[in-house]
């Protein structure tokens, strides 16, 4: 991602103070940040597993994968737990498939559910990921560790308050 010539969040707050005053345009550059950082840090992450032949979607989807006890999540579960529609799980697991990192099989608990199951050749994508993303502290080198652990926290009070999980 090539840099942009003006910092966009802060031209957005300056147009915004300029219409509705400096009380209003902290929480819009706040969350305009947010915005901009999650495409900056989603455009890293993409890069950082290309070489895997992986997105980050389909990485985070492998890792889950990998999490579970024997390998394998019906496709709505996968869903659910990415926290993605199914038409968007179902999207990446035939992606996975086509590169033989999963397989789908009908599931001999529910006939009409099917079943990513990840492949060693999956597992072995996933884990040359994870330590390509773990070196490089996914994308996240330029805060020191005590600023990584403060946006997490600061994060989890707005996603409790939107009532994202259970304290």
């Amino acid at each position: 991602m090539a840099p942009l010539r003006i910092d966009p969040v802060a031209e957005a707050r300056r147009h915004w103070e300029e219409r509705w005053g400096s009380e209003p345009s902290r929480p819009m550059a706040a969350v305009t940040s947010i915005m901009r950082a999650q495409q900056v840090l989603l455009a890293r992450l993409n890069e950082l597993v290309r070489p895997y032949g992986l997105t980050f979607p389909r990485y985070e989807a492998l890792v889950l994968l990998s999490y579970t006890r024997h390998g394998e999540l019906p496709i709505g579960k996968l869903g659910e737990r990415l926290q993605v529609h199914r038409t968007s799980a179902s999207s990446i697991v035939a992606a996975l498939a086509d590169d033989g990192l999963v397989r789908r099989i009908p599931s001999d608990r529910d006939g009409r559910a099917t079943l990513a199951v990840i492949t060693e050749t999956g597992r072995t994508a996933a884990r040359a990921a994870t330590e390509a993303l773990n070196a490089a502290e996914f994308g996240l080198g330029a805060l020191a560790p005590e600023e990584q652990e403060g946006l997490t926290n600061v994060l989890r009070v707005l996603r409790l308050d939107a009532g994202d999980f259970v304290a």
